[in-house]
């Protein structure tokens, strides 16, 4: 299916949606909704056309530095895949090389392909930490993502302000030192 009939298709589905909550899509200011959520989702999602572990091996370089590498503060969005509303926070990354580093900008670009998924934060977490792994074969891997869910704060338990903290972490950073280390260098 061509990206144009597939925002046609979506488009349909997001009129019906309209009409099935009591609207009229018909209505001025809804006339144009229906295509404008279809690109909407369409970009919101585009992390399924790309491949993560690709990113990563595109900027790989030899070099001997053996510390943390950390890359914080990475704005991130997403839609949690229960009820289809966004979160958003910050995801922290750090690894530790063994030989081999990649460009920094690859590291970002790896939380926005995996948050820019049907997500739930768990999940994402763990994904960010794995590519990582799997790709580079560091000594280590943190990831630490803390974010505010809209579903906790428009709808259910209406509590805004609640934030959400999970971290995934492997190799070196089993040990309780450099895991303090990590969370020292992101918070302090």
């Amino acid at each position: 299916m061509t990206k144009d009939n597939e925002i046609a298709e979506m488009s349909a589905r997001v009129r019906d949606l309209l009409s099935y909550i009591g609207e009229d899509p018909s209505r001025e200011g809804l006339l144009k909704t229906p295509q404008r959520v279809a690109k909407a989702m369409k970009a919101l999602t585009c992390g399924y056309d790309e491949n993560p572990h690709e990113v990563i091996s595109s900027a790989l370089f030899k070099e001997e530095y053996d510390q943390m590498v950390i890359v914080k503060d990475i704005d991130l969005y997403s839609l949690c895949e229960h009820h289809l509303l966004p979160f958003y926070g910050k995801a922290h990354v750090g690894y530790i090389p063994n030989g081999t580093i990649t460009g920094l900008s690859k590291i970002a670009r790896v939380v926005n392909i995996y948050s820019h998924r049907l997500q739930v934060q768990e999940r994402l977490t763990r994904e960010i930490m794995q590519c990582i792994d799997e790709t580079l074969k560091p000594l280590g891997v943190m990831v630490v993502i803390e974010a505010y869910h809209m579903c906790m704060q428009m709808r259910g338990v209406e509590k805004s302000g609640s934030l959400t903290v999970t971290s995934q972490f492997c190799g070196a950073f089993k040990q309780a030192k450099t895991r303090a280390e990590f969370l020292n260098l992101i918070h302090g």
